[in-house]
């Protein structure tokens, strides 16, 4: 009877042995991913600027990890969110491409007070796909050639990196020569698709879009200058209509933590001055 004690002592510190490295390594990814607070949130609802869409979805699916809470996601035009929320649109939280947006909502008292955070700054490119023959690396002078038929952008009217693309070319002195061969994407994801596809030969387009896994390696590109455009100051805000005022926070606090700012940097998001902190633009 002792030897089996012995026995089954020794195969339970065996066993112990050869699982530490397992639990170990589990608990080093752990705690490598934000936590957040066990808080009750349900499903929060995010509307999304299109530029967002893949860090969106990458940043949606650790916090889903991460605290058990789920996230639904609709990405488009900021200007059009701007009005489905002034309409009434269920969301819970709002990310814009441009923090106006989110300043507007809460000077109309749809927001909730004091919850609007800069948590981005965009950039543009010029992009063209690597089989179009359009030379990028000679930036805005290469939309001057005939052979560019369509040069896509995102809608000035209600897409902010679509004012930022007019913008840039007006100050650099082509837009007039370019304008009359512009073709206008609701967003700019779409803006992206019609250059993707082939539908335009060349297009102003996110910095985040051109860096996704579907982009990446399907073209060519060229830094606009960011003296030529307004800074494309990205905020969000909790809505005030919300069902799910505690997950909304819950969301938005997550937003602001380090390792997700980090992440958006990933996708070319300048990191604002107060992402470390945490304060209010």
């Amino acid at each position: 009877m002792k030897n089996t004690r012995i026995k089954v002592a020794w195969v339970g510190l065996a066993a112990a042995v050869l699982l530490a490295p397992f639990f170990a390594a589990r608990a080093a990814i752990e705690s490598m991913l934000p936590q957040v607070p066990a808080k009750p949130c349900g499903t929060v609802t995010v509307a999304a600027a299109s530029d967002l869409t893949f860090a969106m979805n990458e940043i949606a699916g650790q916090y889903q990890k991460a605290s058990g809470c789920s996230v639904q996601l609709s990405m488009g035009s900021s200007g059009n969110f701007l009005t489905q929320i002034e309409n009434g649109a269920p969301f819970d939280v709002f990310f814009s491409a441009d923090i106006a947006y989110p300043k507007k909502l809460e000077a109309e008292s749809l927001a909730a007070p004091g919850s609007t955070y800069l948590y981005a700054i965009g950039k543009i490119v010029l992009w063209a796909r690597n089989d179009s023959g359009v030379n990028v690396s000679k930036g805005f002078s290469a939309l001057q050639d005939s052979a560019v038929r369509k040069i896509a952008i995102a809608n000035p009217a209600h897409a902010p990196y679509g004012r930022a693309a007019e913008g840039a070319l007006r100050k650099a002195g082509v837009y007039d020569s370019v304008k009359s061969r512009l073709v206008l994407g609701e967003n700019i994801s779409q803006a992206a698709e019609f250059v993707e596809s082939g539908n335009a030969d060349a297009g102003i387009l996110a910095l985040s879009l051109v860096l996704s896994p579907t982009m990446k390696d399907k073209g060519r590109s060229w830094n606009i200058p960011e003296n030529l455009y307004a800074p494309i100051e990205q905020g969000a805000v909790v809505v005030l209509s919300s069902k799910n005022q505690q997950g909304a926070k819950n969301f938005l606090e997550y937003i602001k933590l380090p390792e997700t700012a980090a992440l958006l940097a990933r996708y070319g998001f300048a990191r604002p001055a107060n992402a470390s902190s945490g304060g209010r633009h």
